[in-house]
């Protein structure tokens, strides 16, 4: 058996854990932390502060004891993270955790490298030829080198056959069914497990209760442990509650990136990517009246597991919503998620991927500027000139489709249309536009709108009946795309695109 015990990073750990069962209801660190360790092992649960990982079975998928225990201390800092030990039994890896220093991780916003700092290195026994390697000098030879020497995690790992010895020489603060019972076995001179275990068992049993043998048994493997698993949900939907009130909007944002924390463990898990997700906010009982709560959905183009746009987007929406009344409580739920597939890494510096891609460019812009300032256009196969394309706004997602095969003879026509047909001034029976008009090609014959209704045949900017087009060179305006309309009523020129 090999137990590997994960502390989360949570802001503020409970000072007196149950010494039972795990909690019914995790930390968002915790819960974060157990969906992420699964890709190691089904084994997972939450025990106390620390999250629990049986990987006994999955040691040969990984390479071994040695290179699994590496592999997690190395990405571990990544998910939030801040100490992993291992043991061959779940309560004795709880206790040696509990035994490594504190770990802080850099803030959220903090640039990877800013300054040159070197910190002595941590000492991490992972084994017995690293029991006493030091961290590796990230120092380059050159003094342009700037790198940030971040300590390494704090780790510490026991193998079976010295378990006894080292959970001897603990202190009993480390066991958490003893720690109602600390100063009473104080004023018996026990300090460590080794001496609680020299005690006769019958005294203790009485004195102290049997959990507290059961929780020593187990520790030492000397009884079976069962704990319950952690489950997967099916759906995604996490809520998280404010120390205090938070009067702005903004300050949403720092909560919004804890639940995110747990959506991209939820999707690695999932092997899926979110499309759409909603933020609802839940207001203060005593100030919100009769208001409930807020919302925020939110949708992506694509489907992502790129959290740090899905938070860069939450905080461009969220600059530009206020709030009716405080705000207690926040919840993220994924409305919408679709399989997705990790992009496969290369080694080549070309196929090297540098900044956003387009897609992500468009929701950030559509998110600061508003989605009816960003639009796409859509070509329609249309005959008319006006119906030939479609704007919508491009932050919403498009459904692949082969665009419209168009006749040759459209090429001719301009580039640039005129949102509304302008009307020529005539002089005797030619049309002019900064001077008279010479036709150089047409005329190109279009009868429209025979299905349009017949009050609107003949309204300007609608379905025309009756058009012939031109092809005209302006003394200062260049060419010019004309049309004459033939409908009922006078006989009129009007301007409908120009050529570059």
């Amino acid at each position: 058996m090999l137990w590997i015990a994960l502390r989360p990073g949570a802001p503020h750990p409970p000072p007196h854990p149950s010494p039972h069962a795990s909690p019914s209801t995790p930390e968002p660190e915790q819960q974060a932390l157990a969906w992420w360790a699964l890709q190691f092992s089904p084994r997972v649960c939450v025990i106390e502060e620390a999250v629990l990982v049986d990987v006994a079975d999955s040691l040969r998928l990984f390479g071994g004891r040695r290179a699994l225990l590496h592999r997690l201390r190395a990405t571990l800092p990544s998910v939030g993270g801040t100490g992993l030990a291992a043991a061959p039994t779940a309560l004795a890896a709880l206790a040696l955790l509990r035994t490594l220093p504190p770990f802080d991780l850099p803030p959220f916003n903090l640039p990877q490298a800013a300054e040159v700092q070197h910190t002595p290195p941590v000492r991490a026994n992972l084994g017995p030829r690293h029991a006493n390697r030091p961290a590796p000098d990230t120092r380059g030879p050159g003094p342009r080198r700037v790198v940030t020497a971040t300590p390494p995690l704090p780790a510490l790992a026991c193998p079976r056959h010295q378990l006894q010895a080292t959970l001897d020489a603990l202190p009993l603060a480390h066991l958490s069914a003893a720690r109602d019972h600390l100063p009473l076995l104080a004023r018996l001179g026990c300090q460590t497990w080794g001496q609680l275990r020299a005690l006769p068992r019958d005294g203790l049993a009485r004195r102290f209760g049997a959990a507290l043998l059961e929780a020593l048994d187990r520790a030492y493997g000397l009884r079976p442990e069962a704990w319950t698993w952690t489950v997967l949900p099916e759906t995604f939907s996490a809520r998280l509650e404010f120390t205090g009130r938070v009067e702005v909007a903004q300050g949403l944002l720092f909560g919004a990136q804890r639940l995110l924390a747990q959506l991209d463990a939820w999707l690695q898990a999932r092997q899926r990517g979110v499309l759409a997700l909603t933020l609802l906010w839940e207001h203060d009982l005593v100030r919100r009246g009769e208001l409930r709560h807020g919302e925020l959905p939110l949708r992506t183009a694509t489907a992502t597991r790129d959290m740090r746009h899905l938070a860069r987007l939450l905080g461009e929406h969220l600059a530009r919503t206020p709030l009716a009344a405080p705000v207690l409580a926040l919840r993220l739920d994924a409305t919408e998620t679709e399989p997705c597939q990790a992009d496969n890494g290369s080694l080549l510096p070309e196929d090297l991927k540098e900044g956003e891609s387009m897609a992500q460019l468009i929701e950030r812009l559509s998110a600061r500027l508003g989605a009816e300032r960003v639009l796409r256009g859509r070509v329609l196969a249309d005959h008319r000139p006006q119906h030939m394309q479609v704007w919508f706004p491009a932050s919403l997602p498009v459904a692949p489709a082969r665009p419209p095969t168009l006749p040759h003879h459209l090429c001719l026509q301009p580039p640039w249309l005129l949102p509304e047909p302008l009307r020529l001034d005539m002089r005797g029976e030619s049309p002019w536009y900064q001077g008279p008009l010479r036709m150089l090609a047409g005329p190109e014959r279009l009868e429209t709108g025979w299905w349009s209704f017949a009050d609107a045949a003949d309204t300007e900017g609608e379905e025309l009946a009756l058009r012939d087009y031109y092809v005209a060179r302006s003394p200062q305006a260049g060419l010019l795309w004309v049309y004459r309309r033939r409908s009922a009523g006078e006989p009129a020129w009007f301007l409908q695109g120009i050529y570059g």
